[in-house]
């Protein structure tokens, strides 16, 4: 508690020497900024402009399964020999589409874009910090994250074309460069993005466990912390735990592919040419790979998680339903996210045995998640719900989480997943309850924490056509994959015009490319809103949703250091929403017991002597600090 003690007792002194002794550059203020409400903007920048990428390469992939006799001639300008003499997209370049595609959602938008841009932003402002623990490793992870976008991205621009193994690069085509064109030089790209990615995500994750451990201000207890920093604590313990392996994954991917090793490869044939490689096993990286990639399905799901329980109660006007049994949720989720990563591998030729072990330990998975999904409804349930567009897309992501779900149960029994394996059924899956959760929960945050990010509000009409458009369209995109892959379409498939019985399901693929395109399109209201909003939007007030956590009692354009002067204690949790007795529907965390007597508790009367020892703390504290 010392380390927090002194955070908050020092704080005049730290703005005073920060505001008046030193004049930032633009380009430290604003590219090279250690602030952590700059850098959060630059995670959010960076992510949007990914998810035009990925979500453009898979309009286009789209165009080609929907109609596979369409010519698109009319993209040669822009893909020039990606289209083929005959006017379609060239075989290969599809699957490096698919493979971009997945590796820009997952690793870029969903993990650096959203944990990236909420954790920096809101975990200092939320426990009651000046900055993060470490201001210049902080500005470090935004910027290996640069490096790491501006290699992925140069891989699209090279002839031989970006990386097309699929998004878990699995070997031996990945770890061949003579294999195909898209397992050269784009996949040695791929491999260094990912690699400095990594470095990116544990500068980062060690920063947000430092400042949450030691940073909370006076009274800022674990019991008192918000849910979304609950989420990002245990987001970033899982990220530091589980990306080195990935790590070392890639790492032994490029020595097998530059120096002659043989961890993954044994007895490969090439054109009739035997290669020397004996003794690996491409199931060591499928092994490596998983135990990040299923985390990695938190890692993405928990921030949107944590950002959709602050949301809904503060929408709901109701103090969130079992505020420990979320904690317990949360963390037993993420304990068991590490023991079922072979789930993924039930085709491998696993021991059945062991196949069984994974799957009852997946089956036990959903009883965590399914706390939260009744947690959700619960707070809902008879609330007084303000429908604003933070909120309708928080209502989403548990529509999704609940859906997607259900399917991942199916998924999670062996005998079912053997039929079920690389079919539509699981691209439907995992976008449901990963993919359009998650992203739901970026658009969330975005809307309710817009105020806080550029001092306007953005157009409540506007968000909510946004999310009608959206839902409708990923449920029309997604539901029908269900229905074609429990009928055994095969993903990653350039065509299905080849057989019969995939011919049968023409016009419903049709109609997924159409309900693809429709959910596309409806995300330029929501671009438009965005950056119109951060010039023209209409001004906020301090606190427009009336919430109880503290980053609303920072000025409406907090300098660097967020409060300018005293950091405010804390003295209840955040959650005091419509308080039998309060004259106002909700209380501010820093708002004292003693304050509130017609609300109190009788244990809550109790805390009153409490608030007097941490007054007269803060007061020594100011006494005792060097000037």
């Amino acid at each position: 508690m010392a380390t927090v003690e002194t955070n908050a007792a020092s704080s005049a002194v730290h703005v005073e020497e920060h505001d008046h002794h030193e004049e930032l550059s633009f380009l430290r203020k604003y590219v090279f900024s250690e602030d952590h409400k700059t850098i959060a903007k630059q995670y959010m920048f960076s992510g949007i402009f990914w998810a035009i990428i990925g979500a453009s390469l898979s309009v286009l992939f789209r165009l080609q399964l929907g109609f596979p006799n369409m010519t698109l001639e009319w993209l040669r300008p822009i893909l020039g020999g990606w289209i083929d003499e005959s006017g379609k997209l060239d075989k290969e370049f599809y699957l490096a589409m698919v493979t971009m595609h997945g590796t820009i959602m997952v690793f870029f938008v969903l993990t650096a874009g959203l944990s990236g841009t909420f954790s920096n932003f809101l975990i200092p402002l939320q426990v009651g910090a000046r900055d993060m623990a470490s201001g210049f490793l902080n500005m470090l992870s935004y910027w290996f994250f640069f490096i790491s976008s501006v290699l992925m991205f140069s891989s699209l621009f090279i002839e031989t074309g970006p990386a097309s193994g699929g998004w878990v690069i699995y070997p031996p085509l990945s770890a061949l460069p003579q294999a195909m064109s898209g397992s050269g030089l784009g996949m040695t790209l791929w491999l260094m993005s990912m690699a400095i990615f990594i470095v990116s995500q544990l500068l980062g994750g060690i920063n947000y466990i430092t400042t949450v451990i030691n940073l909370r201000t006076r009274g800022m207890s674990f019991s008192k912390m918000p849910l979304t920093i609950w989420a990002f604590l245990l987001t970033a313990i899982l990220g530091l735990i589980s990306f080195p392996v990935l790590l070392s994954a890639a790492l032994l991917l490029i020595f097998d592919r530059s120096m002659g090793t043989s961890f993954y490869l044994s007895e490969i044939y090439i054109g009739g040419e035997a290669l020397p490689n004996i003794g690996g096993s491409p199931i060591l990286f499928q092994h490596l790979f998983w135990f990040l990639g299923h985390p990695e399905v938190y890692i993405v799901l928990l921030p949107a998680l944590g950002i959709t329980s602050e949301i809904i109660a503060t929408n709901s006007r109701k103090p969130i339903f079992g505020y420990r049994a979320m904690i317990a949720s949360m963390i037993g989720i993420a304990f068991l996210a590490f023991i079922v990563w072979a789930h993924h591998m039930f085709v491998t030729g696993m021991n059945p045995f062991l196949g069984s072990i994974f799957m009852f330990l997946t089956l036990i998975i959903a009883v965590p998640s399914a706390v939260k999904a009744f947690n959700y409804i619960t707070t809902l349930w008879r609330g007084n719900i303000v429908f604003t567009p933070a909120m309708l897309f928080s209502i989403g992501l548990v529509s999704f989480f609940i859906s997607g779900g259900l399917t991942g149960i199916i998924l999670g029994n062996s005998a079912l997943d053997i039929q079920l394996h690389d079919t539509y059924f699981v691209v439907a899956h995992f976008h449901l309850v990963m993919g359009a959760a998650s992203a739901f929960g970026f658009l969330a945050g975005v809307y309710h924490w817009f105020p806080k990010f550029f001092g306007r509000m953005m157009n409540s009409t506007l968000g909510h056509i946004h999310f009608w458009l959206t839902f409708v369209g990923i449920y029309l995109v997604f539901f029908p994959m269900h229905y074609i892959g429990i009928a055994g379409f095969p993903r990653r498939y350039y065509s299905f015009t080849t057989y019969e019985a995939f011919r049968t399901f023409g016009d419903l693929n049709m109609f997924v490319s159409i309900a693809a395109i429709f959910t596309f399109t409806a995300q330029f209201i929501f671009l438009f809103n965005f950056f119109y909003s951060i010039f023209k939007g209409r001004k906020a007030s301090l606190n427009p949703w009336r919430s109880n956590t503290l980053e609303w009692t920072t000025p409406l354009h907090p300098g660097h250091g967020n409060w300018p002067g005293e950091i405010p204690p804390v003295y209840r949790w955040a959650y005091d929403y419509s308080k039998p007795g309060a004259t106002d529907d909700f209380i501010p965390q820093n708002v004292p017991y003693s304050q509130t007597p017609e609300s109190n508790l009788p244990h809550e009367n109790a805390l009153i002597a409490i608030e007097k020892e941490i007054e007269a703390q803060n007061y020594n504290d100011q006494f005792k600090q060097p000037h």
